[in-house]
């Protein structure tokens, strides 16, 4: 059994970029724990729109073992120093000891996104004998909107058998849905997984950039 730590920015960036393989390794025996920084509501909505009961209610579909929001003011994470943010996500570290790592992808259009990753960088920096991979995952509506596009993948994960899961997931966002042809809409969702895993003959697929790979 594997530790995997999922640490995303706002609610449903865990589901988009990362849902699939989180649904696969539980589907394994992985215990999987997932980080979320920002509350997701404030800026966007004037009242709550259940954000925190979808973001629940996604991670028991997917099998998650914990799911725990930081409850930092979404796109405000610029108004707080780096160790700020840093010394959270050493806590988890430090309590979990994760062999893997997912996180948002730091060349995103989104602030946040960027500000999360270089805090993650540092706290997942290699300085203990539990962490081996690190990767940043693919966010729709955010990666692909990135100028210059810095996100090149290196590894494609088989999503095929779990496809299912993520899209019943995905679908306790009721507030993140769009209608095709947005990014966020169920048939773009999983469209992207089925482009991504066509370019290596896969069903479905989702894709991730290497940060560090330690082979002990």
């Amino acid at each position: 059994m594997k530790k995997i730590l999922v640490v995303a920015a706002h609610p449903d960036d865990e589901l988009l970029g990362v849902g699939g393989t989180i649904a696969k390794h539980t589907l394994y025996g992985d215990e999987v724990r997932v980080i979320v920084m920002c509350e997701g509501e404030s800026l966007r909505y004037q009242d709550n729109v259940g954000q925190q009961i979808a973001m629940k209610s996604a991670a028991d579909i997917l099998g998650v073992t914990e799911i725990r929001n930081l409850n930092f003011p979404d796109q405000k994470l610029d108004t707080y120093t780096l160790t700020e943010l840093i010394k959270p996500l050493e806590e988890v570290s430090s309590e979990f000891n994760p062999n893997i790592v997912y996180c948002q992808n730091g060349g995103d259009a989104n602030r946040d996104h960027k500000i999360l990753f270089e805090a993650a960088n540092i706290a997942f920096r290699p300085l203990n004998n539990w962490l081996n991979e690190f990767y940043t995952f693919y966010t729709l509506s955010s990666t692909e909107w990135a100028y210059p596009r810095t996100f090149i993948p290196d590894t494609w994960n088989d999503i095929s058998v779990v496809l299912n899961k993520k899209m019943e997931a995905f679908l306790k966002y009721k507030s993140e849905i769009r209608e095709y042809p947005h990014p966020r809409s169920m048939q773009a969702v999983e469209t992207s997984a089925r482009f991504w895993g066509n370019q290596c003959c896969l069903e479905a697929a989702e894709v991730f950039m290497t940060v560090r790979r330690i082979i002990r």
